[in-house]
Order: C-alpha cells, then structure tokens, then sequence
C-alpha cells in the first residue's frame, strides 16, 4: 500500500532525525576505519559493499538504529461522520519524550519542544564528572504553555548538561467552541503566550535553587517551510544576575501537522514588533498615571513619604511590574477543596529569602507563580500573593496587606473582609489566622478595649488583583487601623480601569501566563511506610553506638497514627480534635507502673537523615530516643500528607514507654 505524497515525506524526515540523534554517521566511518585497516592487514584488496555491510551487521550497528524506532498502527474507525482518518504512524522518540507510543490527533495543531543538550554552563566548568552511583546536584527543566505544564528528568549539573527532553504542547483557542479548531497560522501568531521555561538546580541535600526563568517566543516556526527550526535559547541569570548568562539550550521546535500555508519573517516581526510596541504604551500610560497618584497622596500627608506602600515589584528577571499583576484568580479544581486547606498548603512552601552576595540588605524578587511553584519555596510576598490568589479563587474578598512585623521588619500578610465587616489577617508563612479588633483612640480610658492579637506591627497599603489602595489614615498602626476601604478619607485608591489596563489576563504581553497546579506526585502510603523504615533504621543505628538495644512495640507504633492525624487536622482547620481518644488507647497500652513519652515534630521534606539529625537537637527527643530503664519498648509514627505541586506535610512522632523504678 502506498502512502500519500505529505505522509512519505513525514516518514523519511522521521527516519532522518532518527539516525542524526544516534549519529549514524559518526558509527558508519568508524566501522569504515576498522575495516580498511583490518583489510590493509591481510592484503590490498579492495573493500567490498557486500563486505562492509556485513561489517556494519556483525557489530550491530544496524540493530541499534533500528530498536529504538516505533510505530504504532492505527485502524481507523468510520465514525459516520466523514471524519478524516488518524495517521498510519506517529513516532516518539522514547529518550526525549515523555510520551511513549503517542497517538497524535491530526485534527489539532500541537507544537513538539524538543530540549537536545546545554553547553556553556560556565558555573561548572571546572567540577570534575560525576562518579558513576554517586549523588550530585542536578538540574530540571520545567515548561508551562497555556494550561499545560512539563518537567524533564534530573541531569548531573556540568558544563554541557545533557538536557534532553521531548514536550507536545497542544496548540489551541481558549474561546468557547474554538478550542477543537485546527489552527491556521494566521490565527496561531495571534497567540502570543510564551512558553515559559524554567530551571532549577536541585544539591545533594534536596534544597532547591532557581538559576533561570525564560520565556521563549515559539512564533518563529510558522515561517519554517519544512515546519520545523532549531534555535539557541541564552539563559539568564536571576535578580541581580538577570543580566548574566548562565547557559545556553539547543531546542527545537516542530508543528504537526505541518502548515500548508506559511508566514513570512516580515510578517511575524511585524506582530511581535506591534505587541511590544502596544505594551510598552500602555505601561507608559500607567506609569504616569501611579507618578501622578503619588504626588496626590503625599499632598494628603507629609509624613505619608515613609509608608510602606509599594506600587512595583521586581520579579525574578529584573523587570518591575505592578504588584497587583501578581495576583490573579485561581481555582484549583479539587486539588483543595476549602480556603483554609489552601492557606496549609502555601504554608508548606518554604519560606527563604533571596540570596544576596555580599551585604547591602534584603534582595527585592516577586517571583512569577511559576517560578515560585517550581522551586518550591520563596520570600513572604511569593507566598502572600499565591494564597490571596487561591482565597479569591474560592470566593472571598482577599487582599494582599504590605506592611512592617511587631520586631519592624517587612512583612506582607492576606486580609479578608467578610460581609457583616469583619476583619481576618492570614499569615500565609504558618496558616494562622487573627480575627482583628481595631483599637479606638477616642474611646473613653474606662472603656475596654480589644487586646492585639495579630503579629503584625503597620500596614501602608493592601491590593489584590483589580484593587490597590494606600492607608491615608494618620496613624499607620495596624491595631488603630480601620479597614473601610470605602472611606476615600482613610485609603487612597488606585483607578480600577488604569489597574485594568495593564494587570488584567491578556492586557499586555509582558505579564506571564498563569500556571495550573499540579496534583500531588508522591503517593502517601508509600512514602509513609518507606520514611518511617528509613528512621526506624536510623534509631536503631544510634542506639546501637550508644550500646543501647532497640525494642519496638509495634501496637504502639500504631496508635501513634491517631496522633498525628489529628495535628494536621488542627494546622488544616485550627480545629483540635480526637486527642481524647488517642489519650485512652495510650492509657490502655501503657501498663501500671510503666511510663509514657512521646514527642511530634513537624518537618516539610521527606530527607530521614535531615530529620532525624534535626529531631536529636531536642532534649525531649534525645530523652525518648536514648532511654535507658527497665522494659523500654520504642515506637515511632511517619506519616506523609500529600498536597499539590508535591508539597508535604511530614508529621514523625517518637514515643517510648518503660517500667519506672524508684
């Protein structure tokens, strides 16, 4: 059977890529070499075809082109409807891709990203190679692309990392009914989002770091004749290396099903030159706008020139962006199903300021979300603007608060404002909650008033994603403070329209796309049992140097799990419930005569020998797990809660009972 004209010229550039990844070429003059110089050995006689490929066979060269390449056969179905058919063949290269045996649909436009190496990693330039089986730093790439979401497999960090990774990114219209259409080119240059590309290093000891964060414009394909380019991606560094380059990646890209039509050079210049040209005004307009805003609000008040009030942040890459374009609505699905189950969840990113070199201060970086979500842990206002967004997501009317802590430091904070008017603060670094009071100054001195609750000292302005306002009050304490934003005597606020034009989703290209989150990866169970093993191993290895044996009361080990159940329980909803039970059962398994310890510490990563090290810094714990007595029996608990965007809550309670003696 004969294949149509378009498919034998996609089956040979398939059989083409294939044999340049496995640099047949390069395997074909070495098999040359060997055999002229074996033939040159025995005598001049000329080597034959028939010679050589029987060379090329013997040392399975052939073989080794040919298991790698997989077809899948398809039988199309008559649906009725005159559909077209599905390609006979579709080919994944397995190494690269993380899809194996993937059935493509040729009725939409999908966009293969292939990663094909770094170089120039100049960081590690003089590290020797790692050892084969030893643990070394590692790098990931991580890529976001309208509502799809990619990483690639850890590779040892060097200087030519071997970066490689397959990515069918779906191309398609976010419109009701268009989201099925085949898109033309014309249509596709008319999507200016950005695949977003980031890179973190991961070191021996599990701790994260963001090396870059880029945004590659995927639009110069639709120029390509044969539907395919490769370009070299410059990585920059990040906040005050944004402007130096950390690497360089070789990726290419390659739409199926091919364009019949193409754009020229000029006119895709032309789109990307009007976008930036459109963004550029506008946030040129809005600029002057905010200077004018400004010099209205120190008219008000002199004394307002030291509020904390900030209008622009700087995000990872150096470019400053209002701040309200850091927040934005999301819903997560299932994922969480209440706000205070989301505030427990941005709880369990780590909090870590940005690295300075040298002194000067604190480091500026509002990280993108994705950015944020992909090192898994950042400085108060990533987690602040990522929990005001989730809150806004289920419904409440959430701002991000900008202001100083009790001991004078910067700090930002959530507020909520329920319908009857009340006032709650979220700390989005611990999940805590504080109903506020405000103190009222008039009030006469016999009169009673609320205690300070809140760990927070000032507040010089709160904003979300279509709000911002600045505290105009005269006293800028928190505890005087009154949130009535309506009152334009107390908060000076921002034009919505002016916010609109530049922070609203699609107002301009320099605001980065919105990321989903990812379900949890790590299944709890699993890690749970394999955790717990790990510091039971530890346990019995430290006593066992302290000349110490090691019993464990497996019963007791069991009913540890009530316990840490419930204190999740309680960091979820602040709610403390089911310690009378587990008190009972304790009281059941511990005999007369015989005393009882335990000891629950909390940790965010799954690291036994980190915990372990970091639990024996407690006296209570060392107590527990160097008792010395008579009948001491030992029990420990793990127990691995799963959340999204694999954040964990590690909960590991020790206990031990033993036979007091007087």
């Amino acid at each position: 059977m004969s294949l149509p004209s378009d498919k034998t010229h996609e089956l040979k550039q398939i059989v083409r890529n294939h044999l340049l990844k496995v640099d047949i070429h390069g395997k074909i003059r070495e098999v040359l070499a060997e055999t002229v110089r074996e033939d040159q050995g025995g005598g001049q006689r000329a080597v034959s075809e028939t010679d050589f490929i029987h060379a090329l066979q013997c040392r399975g060269v052939i073989d080794d082109a040919m298991k790698d390449l997989h077809f899948v056969q398809e039988v199309p179905t008559d649906t009725g409807r005159g559909s077209p058919s599905k390609p006979a063949c579709h080919f994944i290269d397995k190494d690269l891709s993380p899809l194996r045996k993937t059935n493509i649909d040729p009725t939409r436009r999908n966009l293969y990203l292939q990663v094909l190496g770094g170089k120039a990693f100049l960081e590690h330039l003089q590290e020797p190679e790692p050892l084969p089986g030893h643990v070394c730093s590692t790098y990931t790439l991580y890529l976001h692309f309208r509502n799809q979401r990619f990483r690639s497999k850890p590779v040892p960090c060097a200087c030519e990392p071997a970066l490689m990774g397959g990515f069918l990114l779906e191309i398609r219209r976010d419109s009701m009914g268009e989201g099925c259409k085949m898109l033309d080119a014309s249509t596709m240059l008319s999507i200016c989002d950005p695949v977003h590309i980031v890179l973190i290093r991961t070191d021996t000891s599990s701790e994260t770091t963001l090396v870059s964060s880029y945004f590659l414009d995927w639009r110069t394909i639709l120029s390509s004749l044969n539907g395919r380019t490769c370009i070299a991606v410059e990585l920059m560094g990040v906040g005050r290396e944004c402007k130096v380059p950390v690497g360089v990646l070789t990726v290419s890209l390659e739409l199926y099903p091919p364009l019949t039509e193409t754009l020229s050079v000029d006119v895709i210049t032309t789109q990307q030159s009007l976008e930036r040209q459109r963004t550029v005004e506008k946030e040129r307009l809005f600029l002057l706008y905010a200077k004018q805003w400004w010099r209205e609000f120190l008219e008000i008040r002199p004394s307002h020139q030291s509020k904390m009030v900030k209008i622009f942040a700087q995000d990872e890459n150096g470019v400053n962006r209002p701040v309200c374009s850091y927040v934005r609505v999301i819903r997560t699905g299932r994922l969480l199903e209440s706000p205070r189950q989301a505030a427990r969840f941005v709880s369990l990113l780590a909090h870590e300021k940005a690295l300075v070199v040298g002194g000067g201060g604190k480091q500026e970086q509002w990280c993108t979300l994705m950015a944020f979500l992909c090192r898994g842990k950042g400085d108060c206002e990533d987690h602040a603007t990522l929990l005001c967004s989730l809150l806004l997501g289920f419904g409440l009317d959430a701002y991000v608060c900008v202001g100083t802590k009790v001991k004078g430091g910067a700090h930002t904070w959530v507020l909520t404002r329920g319908t009857d008017g009340s006032i709650t603060f979220w700390e989005s670094l611990t999940a805590h909650r504080y109903l506020h009071q405000a103190i009222d100054p008039d009030a006469p001195p016999v009169e009673p008033q609320p205690k300070p609750s809140s760990l927070y000292r000032t507040v010089g302005c709160v904003f979300n994603h279509q709000t911002f306002l600045a505290n105009c009050q005269p006293c800028d304490s928190v505890d005087l403070c009154v949130f009535d934003f309506q009152n334009q005597s107390r908060w000076k606020a921002m034009s919505e329209e002016a916010l609109k034009s530049v922070c609203a989703p699609g107002s301009t290209t320099s605001l980065a796309p919105l990321p989903p989150l990812c379900a949890p990866s790590v299944e709890p169970a699993a890690a749970s049992n394999q955790l717990e093993l790990e510091i039971r191993s530890l346990v019995s290895q430290h006593r066992k140097d302290l000349e110490l044996a090691t019993v464990w009361d497996d019963h007791l080990c069991y009913l540890l799990a009530s316990a840490v159940s419930a204190y999740e329980l309680e960091r979820c909803t602040g709610i403390s419930c089911g310690n009378e039970e587990f008190q009972d059962a304790v009281r059941r398994a511990v005999p007369d005569g015989h005393t009882f310890k335990g000891f629950p510490i909390h940790f965010l990563h799954r690291n036994a020998r980190r915990a372990f090290t970091t639990c024996l810094r407690s006296q209570f714990c060392q107590e527990i797990v160097c008792c010395r007595g008579d009948h001491v029996r030992l029990a420990v608990r793990v127990r691995v809660f799963a959340y999204p965007e694999s954040a964990c809550a590690v909960w590991i309670m020790f206990a031990c009972k033993y036979r007091s003696v007087l």
